[in-house]
């Protein structure tokens, strides 16, 4: 039987993958590989959150096809040459991979693939990340969207689930050799990330939890309770859809079977945020500049405060005086993770009541979050800074106390995450620099300002708005 390379990448599944399923109805027998090179991703290397969730999700995908009777060859270096290599090693007489869609990676995959047909290497490629192709969906002037609502609109009315596809239950062994795990360098010397296992499970069985907790409990009431970062209201299905351990149309699929007349609204909702998602990669594949620029030019004269470390170094780790930010920042830091609603409020204080360029926070974000995706960040914080595409208004400026009064009305997550406060009252916990007695003597440690007013900030953010248009 021929053998084939199926070239793992932003896919460590086994269900639902593409690649691995057209390779076994070809005929081949597949050989998994997983070829790290961070080198090719341009500017945007995986940070060293995502380093620690890849090396745990890479053994878990190893341990899988260990199960079946395979196993994941691991490699490093340069993507064409080590498959050249393992092609020389193997005898594969072809090679299938699913696509990625970033700036730096697409035209590498492309040259891949050009240059193994030329050598009578048979190469495919195939979508198992989105839903859409980011070029699929076009305005009826043929060009990109910039604004989501036609986008999804557009979207809903092409709206074809891909089948779902079980794991196959055998594979055959290969015999081939690789790396050790652990030459890849993804996990923490320090062990700093020990605190994020506690709250995840990588690897697609891990996933499939996921997605069974969340159907079972936060979809009911999903569009009531998302904003609410004190409990679970969210599906935490963003580092799984990162790392490609579940295809989406899996979870589309399983959120259709629970429809009925009480869960409709909350099902929508959440496939809308599919869609933010599918909308993110559309705009950056039509505008791959957004990772680093603005996407509107105008803010390109805009007035960004000069960078002042102290300041960025206090938003990065919890301690700006403004207890609803240095909740969502220590979260960050002891899980990978942040609860969306908060995430737009740390990063419209780091943008506007700061006025910090959007690029400190989406680099902060890139090397901290289990989640970062280049697609996503960007225009999250873009959309933030309002600067992007569908971005929300410069002017809108959000209050971190109202904010926090509105979503975290008794000062729970609050609480979770900046224990100090714990000793004041609830209404204090929101604003304590406005009761300094007693913040000094309950939380002598906490600061006793924030590192902004907030009323300055933002009529000083205004003004350069002001200016700029």
């Amino acid at each position: 039987m021929s053998v084939a390379l199926v070239w793992f990448r932003r896919d460590l599944r086994l269900r639902d993958n593409p690649a691995l399923q057209a390779a076994i109805e070809a005929g081949h027998t597949p050989l998994p590989v997983y070829i790290h090179a961070p080198h090719e991703e341009g500017a945007w290397a995986p940070g060293a959150a995502s380093d620690a969730w890849l090396h745990q999700s890479l053994q878990q995908l190893d341990a899988d096809l260990r199960a079946r009777g395979s196993a994941l060859v691991l490699r490093r270096g340069d993507s064409h040459a080590e498959l050249q290599a393992l092609i020389a090693e193997s005898g594969a007489q072809a090679v299938y991979w699913n696509r990625k869609y970033e700036p730096a990676t697409q035209p590498r995959d492309a040259a891949i693939k050009r240059g193994l047909r030329e050598q009578g290497v048979h190469a495919e490629s195939h979508n198992g990340y989105l839903l859409f192709e980011p070029w699929e969906l076009a305005t009826q002037q043929g060009g990109p969207y910039k604004v989501f609502t036609p986008f999804w609109r557009n979207a809903l009315g092409r709206w074809r689930l891909a089948a779902l596809t079980e794991a196959p239950s055998r594979l055959p062994g290969h015999g081939l050799q690789g790396l050790p795990l652990q030459a890849l360098q993804l996990a923490p010397r320090l062990h700093w990330d020990a605190g994020f296992w506690a709250h995840w499970q990588p690897g697609e069985a891990g996933a499939q939890e996921a997605l069974d907790v969340f159907t079972d409990g936060a979809l009911n009431g999903y569009r009531e309770q998302r904003d609410l970062p004190d409990r679970t209201g969210t599906s935490l299905m963003s580092p799984h859809l990162h790392f490609g351990e579940i295809a989406p149309w899996r979870i589309v699929h399983a959120l259709e079977r629970l429809r009925s007349a009480g869960r409709d609204a909350d099902i929508d909702g959440y496939v809308r945020q599919l869609g933010w998602r599918e909308f993110s990669w559309h705009l950056l594949h039509h505008f791959p500049q957004t990772s680093d620029s603005n996407l509107n030019p105008r803010f390109d004269t805009f007035a960004w405060a000069p960078p002042r470390a102290e300041l960025l170094g206090a938003w990065q780790q919890g301690r700006t005086g403004i207890p609803i930010i240095d909740a969502g920042m220590r979260e960050l830091w002891a899980t990978g993770y942040m609860h969306n609603r908060v995430r737009m409020l740390v990063g419209s204080f780091l943008c506007k009541h700061l006025r910090m360029h959007w690029k400190e926070g989406a680099r902060w974000f890139w090397d901290t979050l289990v989640d970062a995706d280049l697609a996503n960040n960007s225009m999250g914080w873009q959309w933030i800074a309002g600067t992007g595409a569908d971005a929300a208004p410069y002017f809108r400026v959000f209050n971190p106390v109202t904010q926090a009064q509105k979503f975290d009305p008794h000062a729970r997550y609050i609480t979770r995450w900046v224990p100090e406060l714990a000793g004041l009252p609830v209404k204090a916990r929101f604003a304590p620099w406005l009761s300094p007695s007693l913040l000094a003597e309950q939380a002598p440690t906490y600061p006793a300002q924030p590192l902004v007013d907030l009323a300055q900030g933002r009529e000083a953010a205004l003004a350069a708005y002001h200016r700029c248009r």
